[in-house]
């Protein structure tokens, strides 16, 4: 795929280009790797005067067997090599600018340290430091059908390992053993590892965003909140989902997840292209907030996903933007009533126009309330 990579670095030159700086250094990983296909650590990219570097400290290893994701750069690009162990690719990449003529330099202010800043521009006084911003993450907000792909592929995989562990006995099982036997199940189904710190969470636990899980077992009736994620390739999708525990559902835990299902189905209904962020945000908010629940509520409904879990767009009562077509984003609402447990509900989905049959679903495990 090298001509993909040389039109994504294309487009940034156009970006830099226009904002009057004609080379730039990307040392963001995930930027690096989706600009020239490297998942190098510590690599990063100079898109220079006269040709692109991938500056490294050390030569990239091919793996012995076939790669979860590209760990080579594309052909197009060559790779420089530190001379010596301890020194750091970005500020050998500003000299290298500097050695190709270049006048100024944009740098990903908000990934580099103070100390690593400093450091570039004492190794090359001549160069002008500008802020090339967010535009490699802009870039990356809508995806191709490639990457498409592999999120499809990535939702795949974690369906598959939440399915399975449906299937085993619960009852008398910790949360962390749970959570430790779905990210041995992702592997196992071909993930290159979990998107994110798998989460279950039981009993009063469940339905917390960002709950670890402990060493407290599942008990008969209790809810059972599990959010896990697969990267394939680099890239990683999520999904959530809440069950009952041995025994028929109480009226209140029935009465809970039906609200917090109609508000996930808002939130998946107002996905069309055009749509403004805060306005899907809103759509599924509203129907938990018109219930009693605005307090507590998390931040935000949902998010983008790509090579990174959590990216633009943020789908938030503040978010400023529109959805275009081809973005993958997570909508997952819930609600946590504490000491009781909670639901949460969220899926992988990727932005399309009604002419092509709308929204489409990657995470396609059952939302129906469960007793396992």
């Amino acid at each position: 795929m090298p001509e993909v990579y040389e039109t994504r670095r294309a487009r940034l030159r156009d970006r830099c280009n226009a904002s009057g700086s004609a080379t730039a250094l990307v040392s963001r990983p995930a930027n690096v790797r989706y600009l020239t296909g490297a998942t190098a650590p510590g690599a990063v990219l100079l898109l220079g005067r006269t040709e692109d570097l991938l500056v490294h400290g050390a030569a990239p290893e091919a793996p012995a067997g076939p790669p979860p994701g590209a760990v080579r750069p594309d052909g197009a690009l060559r790779v420089h090599t530190l001379p010596g162990p301890g020194g750091d690719p970005a500020v050998a990449a500003a000299g290298l600018a500097a050695a190709q003529g270049a006048e100024s330099l944009a740098v990903e202010e908000h990934h580099l340290t103070v100390g690593r800043y400093r450091a570039i521009g004492s190794v090359a006084p001549g160069l002008c430091l500008a802020d090339v911003g967010g535009a490699v993450e802009q870039l990356r907000v809508t995806k191709d059908e490639e990457e498409i792909s592999c999120l499809r592929i990535g939702a795949e995989i974690a369906d598959q390992a939440l399915g399975e562990l449906l299937e085993s006995i619960l009852v008398g099982r910790t949360e962390r053993h749970l959570a430790l036997e779905l990210e041995r199940r992702l592997v196992d189904h071909g993930a290159d590892g979990p998107a994110f710190r798998t989460s279950v969470g039981t009993g009063p636990h469940s339905g917390r965003r960002l709950h670890r899980p402990t060493d407290r077992r599942v008990e008969e009736g209790d809810f059972l909140s599990v959010r896990l994620g697969a990267t394939y390739r680099g890239y990683r999708c999520e999904i959530g989902r809440t069950f009952v525990i041995g025994t028929s559902p109480a009226d209140w835990q029935i009465e809970l997840y039906d609200l917090v299902f109609a508000a996930q189905r808002a939130g998946r209904e107002a996905l069309v292209p055009g749509a403004a962020c805060r306005d899907v945000d809103h759509a599924a908010r509203q129907v938990l907030a018109s219930a009693g629940y605005a307090e507590g509520l998390p931040a935000s409904t949902g998010h983008g996903v790509g090579l990174e879990i959590d990216e633009e767009p943020q789908l938030a009562p503040a978010a400023m933007g529109k959805l275009d077509a081809c973005v993958p984003v997570t909508v997952e609402p819930g609600v946590h009533l504490p000491g009781r447990g909670g639901v949460r509900i969220d899926d992988t989905l990727v932005v399309r126009p009604e002419a092509d049959g709308g929204p489409e679903l990657l995470t396609i495990t059952t939302k129906e309330l469960l007793a396992l």
